[in-house]
């Protein structure tokens, strides 16, 4: 397949996931964005004067840039997960298989669908955040690389949950029973030094934990976590599930029968 052929090929599934999901952006982009706000009005107006200062910022200031982060890992896994399901619900991803399309560029479609909605989403959030605190972006360049590589990570991890998913209750019971509570408890509410000792050593294996502070020290230049480790952890976790997801859609895992 020829060059020209394969950047159609992958223009065309990345346009077809914008669409899907920029079509019905009152169901993609609105709700996350809202349900956000909530936490901002909660947490940073009505009891967070009452929290105080956390690492010298206001608590509004220090929870911000991990709502973001927490709006990137579930737009963009929650995107992958739903459509390559819907494809295989719907089978016409045996078509993509048939056709002369490397199955890399079918995986690379999918991602860089689910890492567009993360990235819109998050930004979206980012915008309203302004509307009830003040944010002054450290490092632009980790800022925006942390959200890059974040989005991917949970862009691959939507696909594989895709490929075993056999009904529509699959789809959502990573994101319920393991995603929700490793998010929410990866720092984006704390700092896990103010936990007891044994709970600050079992969150150091909450891989979110890295990406919530890689992208806090973008935004506020202030971290628990080194950010070279924060950046070792995400990009090992993204070679593993794109060896994992690449393995599984050679072999026809969940797709062939």
């Amino acid at each position: 397949m020829q060059f020209s052929s394969q950047y159609i090929a992958l223009k065309t599934i990345v346009v077809k996931e914008v669409l899907r999901f920029s079509r019905i952006w009152v169901q993609t982009i609105v709700p996350p964005v809202v349900t956000t706000t909530l936490y901002f009005i909660i947490f940073g107006q009505l009891i967070g004067h009452r929290i105080g200062e956390m690492d010298g910022y206001s608590y509004i200031q220090y929870i911000v840039p991990g709502l973001v982060m927490m709006a990137i890992i579930t737009n963009s896994y929650s995107n992958v997960v739903s459509s390559f399901f819907g494809a295989k619900f719907g089978h016409y991803v045996e078509e993509m298989l048939v056709s002369p399309i490397p199955n890399y560029l079918i995986l690379l479609g999918y991602v860089l669908g689910g890492v567009a909605r993360g990235l819109i989403v998050g930004l979206s959030v980012t915008l309203v955040s302004l509307a009830f605190t003040h944010l002054h972006v450290e490092n632009l360049l980790v800022t925006v690389s942390v959200a890059l590589l974040t989005s991917t990570l949970f862009a691959l991890a939507g696909f594989i949950n895709a490929v075993f998913a056999k009904s529509f209750d699959d789809i959502s019971i990573v994101p319920t029973f393991v995603l929700t509570p490793l998010t929410y408890l990866g720092g984006v509410f704390y700092s896990i030094d103010l936990l007891p000792s044994f709970w600050h050593h079992a969150s150091m294996a909450n891989p979110v934990l890295y990406m919530v502070n890689a992208f806090r020290d973008g935004i506020l230049g202030t971290s628990d976590i080194p950010l070279w480790v924060s950046y070792l952890v995400i990009v090992g976790f993204i070679a593993l599930l794109a060896t994992v997801a690449m393995t599984l859609l050679n072999r026809g895992v969940g797709i062939r029968h």
